[in-house]
């Protein structure tokens, strides 16, 4: 594990210490990936997150960004935040796999406002199927904004 302060923010939502050296093997992967302008770890605002802004070219005007903020935690536990700013609003969408009283274990938070309680979920065990299965359902709303 990366030498990290174990404090209340490393463990965040799961109750185990955040997996640094998972959000830096998801970093390194993402850096070639041409669909995001800007990957930053340990932002300041929020040290225990990996945010990845995507390009701009995959969305019409009226969305004025959008970025996906990773969380992972030792034990295997996650939470996956896609998020856009729009001119009239937001859209929010969260995969997690967490201890939670308002859902199973593993759950999504979907679109547009990712409301809790969420939808009771069965997500992959890898955490690469994981990644995958969640950027894949971004690349579908992407797709829909070019749809006639």
């Amino acid at each position: 594990m990366t030498d990290r302060p174990d404090d209340d923010a490393s463990t965040l939502g799961s109750g185990a210490p955040i997996d640094f050296d998972r959000l830096e093997i998801v970093r390194e992967r993402l850096t070639t990936d041409d669909r995001f302008v800007r990957i930053e770890a340990d932002p300041t605002f929020a040290p225990e997150r990996l945010l990845c802004e995507y390009d701009s070219r995959f969305y019409p005007g009226s969305v004025r960004t959008a970025r996906l903020d990773v969380v992972w935690y030792e034990n295997g536990d996650f939470s996956i935040h896609y998020h856009e700013d729009h001119e009239t609003g937001e859209y929010d969408n969260r995969w997690d796999r967490h201890p939670s009283d308002h859902n199973a274990r593993d759950h999504v938070h979907p679109g547009p406002d990712a409301p809790t309680p969420g939808e009771n979920a069965s997500h992959p065990e890898d955490w690469r199927d994981v990644l995958s299965m969640a950027l894949s359902e971004i690349d579908e709303r992407q797709r829909a904004f070019r749809e006639p």
